[in-house]
Formats: structure tokens, sequence, C-alpha cells
């Protein structure tokens, strides 16, 4: 099992803003066959070094994250992102 997590950073940091893109986020679950699990964390602190949102999101291959990578559903994500964010970091690993 693959665990792909993102951390990120908007440009505007509003709750609006926030809440917008969580609700993106989110909006993926049921819509990619090969995403197993998501869960979309929004920020209660907001320190200096605070991301805005985690997605952890799990797969049962490497194969099917590279799949998830290339869905329509999530391009449509990942074009969203590349308006709004600041940055964004990410790690996969196996469990």
């Amino acid at each position: 099992m693959i665990k792909h997590i993102v951390f990120i950073k908007l440009q505007d940091r509003s709750s609006e803003s926030v809440d917008k893109t969580a609700a993106i986020l989110r909006d993926m679950e049921g819509k990619i066959p090969q995403l197993r699990a998501i869960e979309v964390g929004v920020d209660i602190v907001h320190s200096e070094r605070s991301f805005d949102i985690a997605l952890v999101t799990e797969f049962s291959s490497l194969d099917d994250l590279q799949a998830y990578q290339v869905h329509p559903v999530h391009q449509e994500v990942l074009r969203h992102l590349n308006e709004t964010k600041e940055l964004s970091l990410c790690v996969d690993y196996e469990i």
C-alpha cells in the first residue's frame, strides 16, 4: 500500500479560500477508482510554519498512484492548485 501526503500553502490564506480548496480536494472521493482513502485536514494553528491544508491519500500500489496522477478529476484539481498555491510539498511511502 502507498500513502501519498501533500501539504499545501495557498497564496490567499483566508478561511474562504482554504475552505474552497479543501472542498475541491474532498470532491475527488469516489470519483477516482484507484483512490482507496482520502483525508483532507485544514490547519487550526496558523503559525508561521503552518501549511493551510494536508491531503492524505492511500493507494494499493505505485501503479495506482501513477494512474491517479493522470486521472482527469485529479488533473482538474491540479489546475486549481497551480493557480492558487504558494507552495506544496509531497511525500510518498510504502506502508
